[in-house]
This record gives structure tokens, sequence and C-alpha cells, in this order.
């Protein structure tokens, strides 16, 4: 049975000053791209079975650095549709909404195409990411790899733990990393988290 490893996109300017971003495809940051290289030993010396990212450039570009190959882009591995609070802080929000809690509130529309998600929404596409690996997890190919975002990763790993959508709040993640999900028994559980080099 293999393993699946997480990896959260390198940094982005975004990602240093907080501000929600989903659809923006900003590049990674100089010290974006010294992470995703940073992770090639941590990948290295693995077998996969299947190497999946987000279409966004940042993970694209972070999986490339990380060495890894074949990677197929999927667009359920997207971040978390942050509609009208794209480009926004949290800081910034909570002038207007200062109870609003990501993972129980969701995010008001944004623009045309842009709606906003609500955690049982991406909980839904997490739910479809881990159906698509069922297969590759329980044979012998190797591990699988997701290179992604922060928030959608973490409601992913809620899910794979068997957990609702919303307690993706108690896994933070930082840029440039790998977490690991396995099995004990039978029975998912995380076996590395946020690991660096």
């Amino acid at each position: 049975m293999g393993d699946l490893l997480l990896v959260r996109h390198g940094e982005t300017e975004w990602s240093v000053s907080g501000q929600h971003t989903s659809w923006t495809d900003l590049p990674l940051t100089q010290h974006g791209e010294e992470q995703a290289k940073s992770l090639a030993p941590l990948l290295a010396d693995r077998t996969y079975a299947r190497v999946l990212a987000s279409p966004l450039d940042r993970a694209i570009r972070t999986a490339e650095l990380a060495g890894l190959t074949g990677i197929v882009p999927d667009p359920d591995l997207h971040e978390w549709d942050y509609g009208g609070y794209e480009g926004i802080t949290t800081a910034e929000i909570h002038r207007s909404r200062p109870d609003w809690y990501l993972w129980t509130d969701g995010v008001p529309p944004g623009p045309p195409g842009h709606p906003g998600e609500s955690p049982e929404q991406i909980g839904a596409r997490a739910d479809r990411v881990l159906a698509k690996l069922d297969a590759a997890l329980a044979g012998d190919g190797g591990d699988v790899v997701l290179v992604a975002h922060a928030h959608f990763l973490r409601v992913l790993t809620a899910r794979r733990l068997g957990l609702p959508p919303a307690e993706g709040r108690l896994f933070q993640l930082a840029t440039g990393t790998v977490s690991r999900l396995s099995t004990e028994h039978g029975w998912p559980v995380i076996t590395e988290w946020n690991r660096m080099p």
C-alpha cells in the first residue's frame, strides 16, 4: 500500500503578505523557488504511482523544481475559491466582519466565474481526488504525490482521516513542505507533517 505525499507549493508574494490566493496565479518568489528545489531530496528515491498537481503555475513550477516527473495537472487540486475575498487578508476582512472564520463561514461571491466555495464544497472536491487515488494507493505501484495549496490540502487531509472538511483548520501547512499520510492497521494516519529539508 502506498503513501500519500502532500507538497505545498513554494512561497509567493501573497503567501508572505497573508493575502487569500486562489485563482490569481502568482509566480514563486526567489525564496519559493529555493524552497521547491530543496524538496528534491525528500521526494527522491521513492517510486510514484501518480504525480498530480494543481494546474496553477505555482504548483506546477514547485513540482518541476522538486524534481518530479510525469506531472498530471488536475483541476480538482485547485485552491479554495475565495470569491470576494481574493487578494484580501484575514485582518482586512475582520475590520468589517470581526467574527468571520473561513472554516465555518466560507466566502462571499466574487467576480463572474468565482462564486466562492464553502468548506463542504472543498470537501466534495477533496473526496473526488481521494476517490481517483484509491486504486493507486491500494496497489503496489508506489506512492502518490499531490502538489497543491494550503487550504485545499488541509481539507483533503481532514477527509482522508475521516473528519469533516472544516477540521482542516487543525492542520497548519507551511509553504515548501512535504507531508505524508499513510496507514496503520488499515486506518489512515499522519506520518509526517510540514517536513522541510
